[in-house]
């Protein structure tokens, strides 16, 4: 092999190896990017070194399912904005406190003992994770006939309801929920104010105390696209939508 050979051939082998090494670091970078993205990820509620315990659910159904009574526009900023962003808020309130590992229950069945971002984050991650559940493309689901039988006593049937129900609904002033809850052995409605609930120990002292069957979100955002100033039509719309096999199952859980 002559000099020039020798020379044009080392030129070759190194300009292989220096290719051979910037792919290795692309593919080490990728795979660090990766894994950063993934470790951050603001919902990943499996990395150790991060305080994340709650996630946002998926819904069991497209955001335009629901249409035309609840838009596809309002359900989609509903869900992947202000649930995420309480999921996101309860998780930073919560990380580093001895109340980290609790649940949902747990948290509501001593929310009065803890700081307000929790009272508000939590209860608006537990509501919307029900209100989610509540909410079908199904049409014709109808009460149990255990249910039925309730609804029966406590407002004369389904029609006595929804009156009284959107009545609650209705006389909610400003932002917060309407509730049909089981307690003491009956069918009881009430309302909450913001993302109070039910199971809250401060609810328990207003009297809205109990176990949800099923709550309507009557805060603006989760329907004023559509339907604008007009609650009592968003009221109207939610008995379209309705999962009753889910609220017959509620009230099958409550009364066991």
């Amino acid at each position: 092999m002559n000099r020039r050979t020798w020379i044009y051939q080392s030129f070759r082998w190194l300009a292989g190896a220096a290719v051979v090494h910037q792919t290795i670091g692309l593919f080490k970078a990728q795979a660090n990017a990766s894994s950063i993205s993934q470790h951050n990820h603001p919902l990943n509620s499996n990395n150790p070194n991060t305080a994340m315990t709650f996630e946002l659910p998926a819904l069991p159904y497209a955001y335009a399912a629901l249409e035309p009574h609840f838009d596809a526009m309002t359900m989609e900023i509903h869900h992947s904005k202000h649930h995420a962003a309480y999921v996101n808020n309860l998780n930073a309130a919560l990380s580093g406190t001895p109340h980290a590992d609790q649940t949902l229950e747990e948290l509501m069945a001593v929310v009065s003992t803890l700081p307000v971002a929790v009272r508000n984050n939590g209860g608006g991650h537990y509501n919307h994770s029900l209100f989610w559940k509540l909410l079908t493309p199904q049409t014709g689901t109808t009460p149990s006939e255990a249910l039925m039988a309730a609804i029966q006593e406590k407002f004369g049937g389904l029609d006595g309801l929804k009156e009284q129900f959107g009545k609650a609904a209705m006389a909610r002033f400003g932002s917060g929920w309407a509730w049909l809850c089981y307690r003491d052995g009956a069918l009881h409605l009430c309302s909450t104010a913001n993302q109070d609930n039910p199971l809250m120990d401060i609810e328990n002292e207003k009297g809205c105390g109990g176990f949800p069957l099923l709550g309507l979100d009557v805060w603006e955002h989760s329907y004023y696209l559509k339907f604008q100033n007009r609650r009592a039509e968003y009221v109207t719309a939610f008995w379209n939508v309705l999962n009753w096999d889910e609220v017959s199952a509620r009230f099958a859980q409550a009364t066991r």
